[in-house]
C-alpha cells in the first residue's frame, strides 16, 4: 500500500505498509498500551553529600502499539525514549502509571510470570558487540532463548535457528561463527533472528541502525519491514534518523524532557509539525534536491536540566514564539480536529488567540 511519503534521502529503503498510526485505528485493538506513565530517580545534586533530587526521566506518558504496527519514539538524547521503552517491556519499575500488553498489566516483577511474558516482548540494542557474547558463537546465541524457556530438543532448537538465519539473510556458516568474525550488518541480523526466535508479538529497537553505514541501514531497515509483514510483528521503534523513522513507521512519538509534544501520522506530522520542537527537529532532514532543501529552524541554547525542568510549557526557554502563557501553564496533549495530537498552547489556540493565528 502506498504511504504518500517522500522518499528523499532514504534511497534503498522501502516504505512501511500504511499511514495509519496509533491510536484510532480501525479493526486494530491495542497490543501495547501505557497509560500516563512516570519514572522518577532520586539523584545527588553535588557529591555524595549533596542534597536530592528527583529526575523526572519519564514524566506522564501514554502510547498504544497495535499489532503489526510500527510506533516510533523520537527526540534529542536524553528526552526518555529508551527509558519508555525499558518501562514499556517490564524492564524497569514504574514510579506510577500503568503498562498493558494484550491486555495483561506488564511490571518489572522478575516472577514467573513475568518471564513468561518476556517470551513475547523482545528487544534489541543499539550496541551489537555489547549485546552479543564474544566468547560463543553466534548460532548457539540465537536458540539460547529456546533453552532458557525449555522450548524443543536440541535438534529442533537447532532447526529453528537455521531458519532465522535464513530469514534474517545470513548464510548457514554464520551459525558457528563469532561476533568478531562478522561485521556491524551481519551481527545486527544476528540480534534480529535471536529477538525472533520466541515468535514475540512486540520488539523494541532502540536505535538498531545507528552504529552501521548508510548502505547497510537500508538493508537493515527493508528486513525488519519484510520481517514484520512475514512475522506480524509489531515494532516500538527509538531512533534520532528522522528519514528511517519516516520510512518505517505508522505512527511517531516526539518526546522533550520526558513527555511526549506530538503524536500522529508520519505524513501528517512531518508535512506539517504543529510543535516548535517538532518544526526544528524536521528543518534538520537532509534532502536529495537543492530545490527542495526547506528553511532550517535553530534552537537557541541547550535542553534545561531535567532536575530543574521549568514550569510550564518545558521548551519555552528555546522556543521562538513562546508567550506569556506558556511560562506557566503546562500544555497537555490533545487532538486537532483531524486527530493529531500534539501538547502546544499555541496550536490550540489557547490564551485567548484564535486557531487560525495560533496555527
Amino acid at each position: 500500500m502506498e504511504t504518500g511519503l517522500e522518499t528523499a534521502g532514504s534511497a534503498g529503503v522501502s516504505p512501511a505498509h500504511d499511514a495509519g498510526g496509533t491510536p484510532a485505528l480501525p479493526g486494530k485493538t491495542p497490543l501495547l498500551e501505557a497509560d500516563n506513565i512516570r519514572r522518577h530517580f532520586r539523584v545527588r545534586r553535588s557529591g555524595w553529600f549533596g542534597a536530592s533530587a528527583t529526575l523526572k526521566a519519564v514524566d506522564g506518558v501514554s502510547f498504544q502499539v497495535a499489532p503489526g504496527r510500527t510506533l516510533s519514539l523520537v527526540g534529542e538524547s536524553g528526552c526518555g525514549k529508551s527509558t519508555t521503552a525499558r518501562l514499556a517491556l517490564g524492564l524497569l519499575p514504574l514510579s506510577g502509571g500503568a503498562v498493558r500488553f494484550a491486555g495483561e498489566p506488564v511490571g518489572a516483577t522478575y516472577d514467573a510470570a513475568w518471564r513468561l511474558q518476556r517470551q513475547r516482548l523482545q528487544l534489541v540494542f543499539q550496541d551489537t558487540m555489547g549485546a552479543l557474547d564474544r566468547r560463543i558463537a553466534v548460532g548457539r546465541q540465537i536458540i539460547e532463548p529456546l533453552e532458557i524457556h525449555g522450548i524443543g530438543s536440541p535438534a529442533e532448537q537447532r532447526a529453528q535457528g537455521m531458519a532465522l538465519l535464513d530469514a534474517v539473510g545470513l548464510k548457514p556458516h554464520v551459525f558457528d561463527r563469532y561476533p568478531h568474525e562478522l561485521s556491524g550488518g551481519q551481527r545486527q541480523r544476528v540480534v534480529l533472528a535471536r529477538a525472533l526466535i520466541l515468535k514475540p508479538q512486540l520488539i523494541a529497537c532502540d536505535e538498531p541502525i545507528a552504529a552501521l553505514d548508510v548502505s547497510i541501514q537500508a538493508q537493515v531497515i527493508n528486513l525488519l519491514i519484510d520481517l514484520q509483514e512475514r512475522f506480524n510483528v509489531a515494532y516500538l521503534f527509538i531512533s534520532h534518523d528522522l528519514k528511517v523513522v519516516r520510512q518505517i513507521s505508522h505512527a511517531v512519538a516526539v518526546m522533550y524532557l520526558g513527555r511526549i509534544v506530538e503524536h500522529g501520522t508520519p505524513d501528517r506530522l512531518f508535512r506539517q509539525p504543529e510543535h516548535p520542537y517538532t518544526r526544528a527537529l524536521v528543518s534538520a532532514i537532509p534532502v536529495a534536491s537543492p530545490a527542495r532543501a526547506r528553511q532550517r529552524l535553530l534552537l537557541s541554547g541547550d535542553p534545561p536540566n531535567p532536575v530543574d525542568v521549568p514550569t510550564g510549557c518545558a521548551f519555552h526557554t528555546r522556543c521562538p514564539v513562546a508567550m506569556p502563557a506558556c511560562r506557566t501553564q503546562t500544555p497537555e496533549l490533545r487532538a486537532l480536529p483531524d486527530g493529531h495530537r500534539v501538547a502546544c498552547h499555541l496550536a490550540h489556540g489557547d490564551a485567548g488567540l484564535p486557531a487560525t493565528e495560533a496555527a
